[in-house]
């Protein structure tokens, strides 16, 4: 792996109050609806001296950007945006984020950094099968890639025929996909004896959280190294995190952006090892800036260095979202605590599905599908999953290989409750 030097202090993830007073100095000269927001609350960049002065700002949220026109947010003029991307539009109405040149030039830095940091060089030949257009993913993989020198092979999602018909005629060494589409590959290689055919040795997935059990199976089939990114549209995109080579945790871009956990219904920050709401402030990004924008997304801090030598702060794996959270006889229910119990079941698929739902005496039921050898294997599932989250759950077996998996995310909770 590549270690690369911080470009400020903030990369070790303290927040120095002169970077924050710069981006709200830019925000309020810039941007209308952010301006007019920071007033209400009695910001005054000049006031901020400390970085405990952050907790004084108030937080951004997913509708407030969906809800305000681009260039009401935006913080600088039109004619400097020069590309659109929006979100994918899984939890909602799609989120629209604009980019300056140096917006760009920095998300591609970003992006190949993780490369560099998953191992690639230009001697690789890299594979994106993540999708293009509106969607983050396609051009930030590719630019990254191409920053790195790498052999930049762009397929798009999907067309599985023409995925493998190129990772064999090209000797791709690297496959970019989202976890669900890498496991629907890493399947059909296994199934048709393709594996001693490929040159593959590194697979790099983020866009949906995914376990251990996935990770195993996508590694074992595909004979690679996997590597998770972290990124969202509203922060310029996939590509502002990455794993090292040690896998535990991680590594947030901080010289680009300071993150936050906190408690998602006190708001409260949280210690680190404990988990809470990413909530990310920009540093740097002119177009659409974050401040204390609220992710959704659940981790936790590292309070330690890592021991691979990077100076960057790192989180754990994302364990769901905080808006995901279900709660079931009162019970709080995330989907990564099925993926966690599924890594060390023998003889159960990495996929599920959970559908919660309401019988006729109001009660409400969890039932986990799951590919399973066996009934015994389901059993086993049950006692675990009661023993992990205390709540009796029902699993029903289902024929390995026969829950959906997509090029794109992969729904796996469903809840049929009327609420």
């Amino acid at each position: 792996m590549t270690t690369l030097q911080p470009t400020s202090d903030v990369a070790a993830g303290v927040l120095e109050p002169a970077a924050l007073r710069a981006t709200l100095a830019q925000v309020m000269a810039g941007s209308a609806y952010l301006r007019g927001k920071l007033e209400a609350a009695g910001v005054r960049p000049e006031e901020i001296t400390s970085p405990e002065d952050l907790s004084s700002l108030p937080f951004t949220t997913k509708q407030e950007l969906r809800e305000t026109p681009l260039l009401e947010y935006a913080a600088v003029p039109a004619e400097r945006i020069v590309r659109i991307h929006a979100s994918s539009g899984t939890t909602g109405r799609r989120t629209i984020c604009g980019y300056t040149a140096q917006d760009l030039e920095d998300w591609t830095a970003m992006f190949a950094r993780c490369f560099r940091y998953a191992g690639l060089t230009p001697a690789d030949r890299v594979q994106l099968a993540v999708g293009y257009g509106l969607w983050t993913a396609g051009v930030g993989f590719q630019a990254g890639a191409e920053r790195v020198g790498a052999m930049v092979v762009p397929t798009g999602p999907g067309n599985t025929e023409m995925q493998l018909e190129m990772m064999r005629e090209l000797g791709s060494t690297v496959v970019c996909a989202t976890s669900s589409y890498a496991l629907m590959l890493a399947e059909l290689v296994d199934k048709r004896g393709l594996r001693p055919e490929l040159a593959l040795r590194v697979a790099i997935t983020g866009s949906e959280r995914w376990g251990e059990a996935t990770r195993a199976r996508i590694e074992s089939l595909l004979g690679v190294e996997t590597f998770d990114l972290y990124g969202l549209t509203e922060l310029w995109g996939p590509g502002t995190g990455v794993e090292c080579s040690r896998h535990d945790g991680i590594h947030l871009w901080s010289d680009h952006y300071h993150t936050e956990i906190i408690n998602p219904e006190t708001l409260a920050p949280v210690a680190p090892g404990e988990v809470g709401e990413i909530v990310v402030t920009t540093l740097n990004k002119q177009a659409t800036p974050l401040i204390r924008y609220r992710t959704r997304d659940l981790s936790y801090l590292y309070p330690e260095p890592c021991p691979c030598g990077s100076p960057f702060p790192r989180i754990g794996r994302v364990l769901g979202r905080s808006d995901d959270q279900i709660k079931v006889r009162g019970v709080i229910f995330l989907p990564m605590q099925v993926d966690t119990v599924l890594a060390d079941l023998p003889g159960a698929g990495p996929e599920f599905q959970a559908h919660v739902s309401r019988d006729t005496s109001g009660r409400d039921t969890l039932t986990i599908k799951v590919e399973a050898e066996s009934s015994a294997v389901a059993d086993e599932l049950a006692r675990r999953l009661h023993d992990k989250i205390g709540l009796r759950v029902e699993v029903e077996p289902v024929e390995p290989g026969s829950l959906p998996r997509s090029e794109r995310k992969t729904q796996r909770v469903f809840d049929h409750r009327e609420l």
